[in-house]
């Protein structure tokens, strides 16, 4: 079965506003709530989709993705166009923070608290990464040298010299303190982060001395990268856990890798298909010839028939650039282009002129081979 739009299931369009997904997300959450819909199987999987739509839809980078390549863009996986699969902890984690704390339950239906204690996650790192057009069209395997937070050695990133902790006497180890409050819907309890530990449950009593008791410091760390054929200027992946390292043992953040696109000497780039302009001189155009065409692969021969008109498009099906989701390959689009000199000899001159006197050259040009109407002209571009 496949997904719904994330934009139709929240019931907002595209170019809504951060706080009016948030909004429709909120609204969403209470009207499929379990603990309002006990035991209904249909309503737990409408919160997990709402859920789901509004971790992609109220993340810009993820929103980015989706917007342009669609659930395509959203696939699993460690590297590429990652998407996030969320249990239901994590829903109620999110859920929480939509309501200013972490969710417990609808006192009103019954609900219970879901204490959890509180995860540090590392920054994301961005950098950039320069593909030419054969590295595109092939993917490349990339060594980039990075800078950022690492793991401690000494303590091996808990922050504590030989362990040392004690438990927390504000949230006795839960990593959260619980206020009840009465809303319109009832009794609804929610929990919000320890301020005395941070939500860690425990306190460091004797700290490391390399890393202060942060469990992290500065360092760097050699990352292959594996990109795959057909990105594009512009494009982000994701490579998850290779951002900076979390406080004392947490969630690596994730390393942003922009994609930027060098410039060809020879093809322009539009999209999966290269454009390439042929200049070639009058006798070639009417004579014909055999020219040498560059691909990212090389060079290939392509016949030039004889009489071949100016602006004429030629299409080497296949020589372009792949679709980076697998629909194929484009194609390399020959635009011939005649090379008039500016310059002529005397005797090139007359040659010319006598040319102009014979009877293929005499009558207007605009009752020629060139006098079509726009879509007989755009049938013959494509030959």
């Amino acid at each position: 079965m496949s997904k719904r739009d994330y934009y139709e299931v929240l019931g907002v369009t595209k170019d809504a506003s951060a706080d009016e997904i948030k909004k429709a997300y909120r609204k969403k959450a209470i009207q499929y709530h379990p603990d309002k819909n006990p035991g209904d199987k249909e309503s737990e999987e409408k919160f997990k989709e709402a859920a789901e739509a509004y971790e992609i839809l109220s993340n810009p980078e993820k929103k980015q993705r989706y917007d342009q390549f669609g659930h395509a863009g959203m696939g699993n996986g460690s590297q590429g166009f990652s998407g996030q699969s969320m249990n239901m902890d994590d829903i109620f984690s999110m859920f929480g923070d939509i309501f200013g704390g972490h969710f417990g339950g609808f006192g009103g239906f019954g609900g219970s608290s879901r204490g959890r204690q509180h995860v540090n996650r590392g920054q994301n790192l961005r950098v950039k990464v320069k593909l030419n057009l054969l590295e595109i069209a092939k993917g490349a395997e990339k060594k980039i040298k990075v800078k950022k937070y690492v793991v401690c050695d000494t303590c091996h990133g808990t922050g504590a010299k030989d362990g040392s902790y004690s438990t927390c006497s504000t949230c006795h180890g839960s990593g959260q303190v619980t206020r009840v409050s009465n809303t319109f819907l009832g009794q609804m309890q929610t929990t919000s982060v320890c301020p005395s530990c941070g939500g860690e449950g425990k306190i460091i009593t004797n700290k490391c001395t390399s890393c202060y008791g942060e469990g992290i410091v500065q360092g760097e760390e050699v990352i292959t990268l594996n990109i795959p054929a057909g990105v594009a200027e512009g494009m982000q992946l994701s490579v998850s856990g290779k951002g900076n390292a979390a406080r004392r043992g947490g969630i690596n953040g994730d390393l942003i890798v922009l994609i930027e696109e060098e410039e060809h000497p020879e093809l322009i780039r539009d999209e999966h298909d290269l454009i390439y302009n042929l200049f070639l001189h009058i006798p070639d155009l009417v004579l014909g010839t055999t020219v040498e065409i560059p691909t990212v692969e090389g060079k290939v021969k392509v016949k030039i028939d004889a009489g071949t008109q100016p602006e004429k498009i030629l299409r080497l099906r296949g020589k372009g650039l792949p679709d980076v989701n697998g629909y194929g390959k484009g194609d390399i689009l020959v635009k011939i282009h005649a090379w008039i000199p500016t310059r002529l000899t005397a005797d090139e001159k007359k040659l010319f002129e006598k040319l102009a006197q014979s009877p293929n050259f005499q009558g207007s040009p605009q009752n020629g081979p060139n006098k079509k109407d726009f879509f007989e002209k755009m049938r013959g571009m494509f030959d």
